[in-house]
């Protein structure tokens, strides 16, 4: 089969147009907290449309789990808030309207710190929170009216439950006044330190982009999409139509990384295309697409406790997330990050308490990793910083605590087809652990797959011999076609080019979930095996589904986290200029557990590519803020890696005879940006924030701490 990237046939949604289609443009908030006092569009044009506030008011509140934001903000919770949009009948048209309009602001209190945010007296971004009825809310969710957290995830093993405890803790509490304080009872050593992750951005090449039209009554769009059905569903609700009358379109993406999971620029469009009766096309510029959504900054603060011999006895983390305006998917995040956090460790006691926290900076929503590398950079600088306290080496620390066959998680449920210890060996290996760690770090994590989950599929059987795959999987450029299509030819035993994937779109495929997760090859290859027995038996179509029971208390943590297990290790090997504080990266190597490979060459590429976004992470990517505003939304400002930068990564892809397929698409990132922490501290600096710039490595240096040998 070819490859329609290589033959330039494949068509992006922001290659999308239809005849007689109209320009939606935004004007954006230019406060970051307050209410919009007038309007005045009085320089535009007549045959421009302006959509208002008041104009949308109708439609209410949405949010994919918590109902908190209007199609247009009277009251902006971000500079960038959209607050008018314009419509024209060409694109200049629409920019010189945007341009024109003046908008007036009674400014109030703004607050961008998440630590700051959580404070009694910080202004409220939002007084009172609604849990939303999409889907996408999969979990029981526990907002904390009259503060700015909306949601509160919480883990607590066994023995440490039926405690009054405060709903909201802004910092580890001292040993002697700790409720839990008996949990570290056992421990002859306790180690705690905070660290921060800054807001990134996923830097996808195509922006957003949408077109919606009305077509005799029924709303259909093609869009950008990673959740199909959980847009069709929100669009829905928003215009009080059943589902069957909105067809979302998902065409395939010029990257994602999160960015466009769930709600975006579609309900503008649609809002637009009623109002002036034509389709209406909407994308977004470069320095939009930044503020559009990015991923959750974070503090962390975390303790552990250890015996003597390196047993870990215990751990507590307060996990402070900062979801920006608006919560978007910022719950869930919090309540992945809560329980990554553990790492793939064995204790006797946790306690964790991860806080999802509104702020007047643009919303912060899916990223590649989706918590776990904010989790993961500070529960394996920790065990570093703990293995050096005890004096063992981290590799045999890690290696006496790690989660086995048959051992019991945090959640209470056991794991199975673990294969920490082997992917812990061959990272160790990869840069000569063995041979002296001077300049060396290695890092282990597992990140939980979407729980609950479904998947269905569809195989029709053509007139003409070949076969086409009705899937709700989005192509986002991880070659997700390529992958069903070789799945299916298998499956059926015949040449992949006669199977056709057509994009999705809700009038055509079942139901699927979402493509977030890492979830979409290991799920959606079940529910085609199944599609393809029941075509093998007869009939021109058979159809498949795969149902994932699974969901956790948000009080005590108990429950399934993960019906499938994500599971990747990282080393690397590095050098500091002591006078600049520039890191050298001379190996980046990352270990991912893949269990059955599909399509090698596209698994290879995942691994790389999260390999190279994680090394950004780790060495530069940060967007900045002052007094709320975004000044750095471009590519001369924002570094993300390229290919300098990149010569020294090295990756494996672990199978195992028999194993079902395992998600690839995030594994290798959280383990990076701790690996290379790591080697940056065994040269006898400190780094405890994200990204390690060279201002950063210099502040961090332990004066006098001997480098490891």
């Amino acid at each position: 089969m070819t490859d329609a990237r290589i033959t330039a046939d494949i068509r992006y949604s922001v290659d999308h147009k239809v005849p007689g289609m109209w320009h939606l443009r935004l004007v954006r908030a230019g406060i970051p907290a307050g209410t919009v006092t007038a309007i005045d569009a009085t320089a535009v044009d007549d045959e421009v449309a302006v959509i208002t506030p008041e104009d949308v008011l109708p439609h209410g509140k949405y949010g994919c789990q918590i109902a908190d934001q209007h199609v247009l903000a009277s009251e902006p919770k971000y500079l960038g808030d959209p607050v008018v949009a314009v419509v024209a009948a060409t694109e200049k048209a629409a920019r010189q309207a945007a341009a024109a309009i003046d908008v007036r602001y009674e400014t109030s209190p703004a607050v961008f710190d998440e630590l700051e945010a959580v404070q009694p007296s910080a202004p409220l971004v939002h007084a009172a929170h609604v849990t939303s009825n999409s889907d996408s809310a999969y979990f029981e969710m526990r907002p904390q009216d009259g503060t700015n957290v909306c949601h509160h995830f919480r883990i607590r093993t066994p023995g440490l439950r039926g405690r009054h405890e405060p709903n909201l803790l802004i910092d580890l509490p001292s040993p002697g006044d700790d409720r839990l304080a008996d949990a570290f009872a056992d421990a002859d050593v306790v180690f705690e330190e905070t660290f921060r992750t800054p807001a990134a951005s996923h830097v996808p090449m195509e922006p957003h982009a949408t077109v919606a039209e009305w077509v005799d009554g029924r709303l259909e769009v093609t869009t950008g999409t990673q959740t199909p059905f959980n847009l069709r569903q929100d669009l829905a609700v928003l215009f009080g139509l059943p589902a069957e009358s909105v067809r979302v379109v998902a065409a395939p993406m010029g990257g994602s990384f999160g960015a466009k999971t769930f709600m975006r620029t579609e309900a503008i469009a649609a809002v637009a295309a009623k109002a002036v009766g034509r389709p209406v096309r909407c994308v977004l510029d470069r320095d939009e697409v930044f503020g559009e959504v990015t991923r959750h900054a974070s503090t962390v603060r975390m303790r552990i406790g250890a015996r003597r011999d390196g047993k870990f006895v215990a751990k507590q983390m307060l996990a402070y997330l900062n979801t920006g305006g608006y919560a978007d998917c910022g719950p869930g995040v919090a309540q992945k990050m809560g329980y990554a956090g553990v790492g793939p460790y064995r204790f006797d006691h946790v306690a964790v308490d991860s806080y999802c926290a509104y702020t007047n900076l643009p919303p912060a929503g899916a990223f590649r990793g989706y918590g776990a590398m904010q989790s993961a950079w500070a529960c394996e600088r920790l065990v570093d910083m703990l293995a050096d306290e005890l004096r063992i080496d981290p590799v045999e620390l890690r290696r006496m605590n790690l989660l086995r066959d048959g051992d019991a998680f945090c959640t209470g449920e056991i794991m199975r087809d673990t294969h920490f210890e082997e992917l812990l060996d061959d990272v160790a290996k990869a840069v000569a652990w063995q041979d002296g760690r001077k300049g060396k770090g290695i890092a282990i994590m597992l990140k939980g797959m979407q729980t609950p989950s479904r998947a269905e599929a569809a195989i029709r059987s053509l007139p003409d011999g070949r076969f086409e795959v009705h899937s709700g999987t989005a192509d986002m450029g991880q070659g997700s076609v390529e992958a069903l299509t070789r799945i299916v030819a298998d499956l059926l035993d015949v040449h992949p080019d006669r199977i056709t994937v057509p994009c999705p779109d809700t009038d055509l495929v079942p139901y699927d979930t979402r493509t977030t997760s890492s979830r979409s090859t290991h799920m959606m290859s079940r529910a085609l095996a199944e599609a393809a027995r029941e075509l093998r038996n007869g009939g021109t179509v058979g159809r498949g589904r795969i149902v994932n029971e699974g969901g956790l208390d948000p009080d005590t943590g108990e429950g399934i986290a993960s019906s499938h297990w994500h599971q990747g290790a990282a080393s690397a090997h590095v050098e500091i200029d002591d006078e600049t504080g520039v890191i050298d990266v001379k190996t980046l190597y990352a270990s991912s557990y893949a269990g059955t490979v599909v399509n090698r060459p596209a698994a290879e590429l995942q691994n790389e590519g999260s390999m190279i976004m994680a090394l950004g992470s780790s060495l530069f990517e940060e967007i900045s803020y002052q007094d709320g505003q975004l000044v750095n939304p471009n590519l001369s400002d924002y570094n993300i890696a390229s290919a300098l930068d990149c010569a020294s990564i090295q990756h494996r892809l672990m199978e195992s005879p028999g194993a079902e397929v395992h998600g690839l698409g995030e594994t290798a990132v959280p383990p990076v940006p701790p690996a290379l922490g790591n080697a940056v501290a065994s040269l006898g600096y400190r780094p405890r924030e994200l990204p390690m710039s060279p201002e950063r490595v210099l502040a961090s240096r332990v004066d006098g701490r001997p480098a490891a040998r």
